[in-house]
């Protein structure tokens, strides 16, 4: 069933699938459109595993954020932040300490526009429409400097988005240049895709996505990690993203394709 035309923000072509409404999909959500959906059944068909895989992400996601808040930290920029659906960043935080402050960014208007209308009436949360790969925008805009206080450690979660950034954008100069700006004390916690566990599959989905406006990159261990230089790795460290911080009880935790970890500013 395709998502009401009310629901539709001026100016977005539905026929131009994008990411965080493939993503929405995968993981159960209702803001997506016929473009989407093609595109989330043709990612399903050769990754069997695809909607697991998303929400592993979704719960790496939670038990991050619950683990900052434990630190001390009760504000986020959340990078990429996509679809707003069941277990929003600011939903996880503010259920621990209702004092959390959220800073969402998306470049995605259907993201943005979603967004707004859950936050509405939450003065400890806002949205910023901006390019993350354009860090000065994020971090200079009205929203970001009025909600989070840089004398303070700040939560930056960072993730499954790196991977819809190409080599030639210069991905780890992107975290850099955020990381420099945090406060110390404060946490990054990132995910990222990759094809080191099923090349073929991971190929396959690559070219799923290649004609929609987020064509994905994934990358090798070595390279996910090296997006954490400059940060002291909190245990277990880069693994597979089940395997950071497991559920308690959870048994035969199978590794998959998203890596995972949470890094410290010193």
């Amino acid at each position: 069933m395709s998502v009401q035309s009310e629901r539709v923000p001026e100016g977005v072509d539905v026929r131009l699938p994008s990411a965080a409404r493939v993503y929405d999909w995968l993981l159960g959500g209702s803001h997506n459109f016929d473009a989407d959906r093609a595109v989330g059944e043709k990612v399903v068909a050769v990754l069997p595993s695809g909607r697991r895989v998303a929400a592993s992400n979704r719960a790496f996601l939670r038990r991050a954020v619950r683990y900052m808040v434990g630190q001390g930290i009760t504000q986020f920029l959340d990078l990429g932040s996509g679809i707003p659906t069941v277990g929003n960043v600011h939903e996880i935080a503010q259920d621990m300490d209702p004092g959390c402050k959220v800073v969402y960014v998306d470049y995605d208007k259907v993201a943005v526009a979603h967004s707004r209308l859950i936050l509405d009436g939450n003065p400890n949360a806002a949205v910023v429409e901006a390019d993350l790969c354009r860090p000065e925008d994020v971090l200079n805009s009205a929203a970001t400097q009025g909600m989070l206080d840089f004398d303070r450690p700040i939560g930056l979660l960072m993730v499954a988005v790196f991977h819809f950034i190409p080599d030639n954008l210069r991905p780890a100069e992107i975290v850099a240049r955020y990381r420099e700006t945090l406060p110390s004390g404060s946490l990054v916690a990132l995910s990222h895709l990759t094809a080191d566990h099923a090349p073929e599959a991971m190929a396959a989905v690559t070219e799923a996505m290649k004609n929609s406006r987020d064509p994905m990159y994934f990358r090798p261990y070595a390279e996910v990690t090296a997006l954490f230089d400059g940060l002291d790795l909190v245990e277990p460290g880069v693994v597979s993203a089940p395997l950071w911080h497991a559920e308690p009880g959870l048994r035969d935790v199978e590794p998959d394709d998203v890596y995972a970890g949470v890094g410290r500013k010193a």
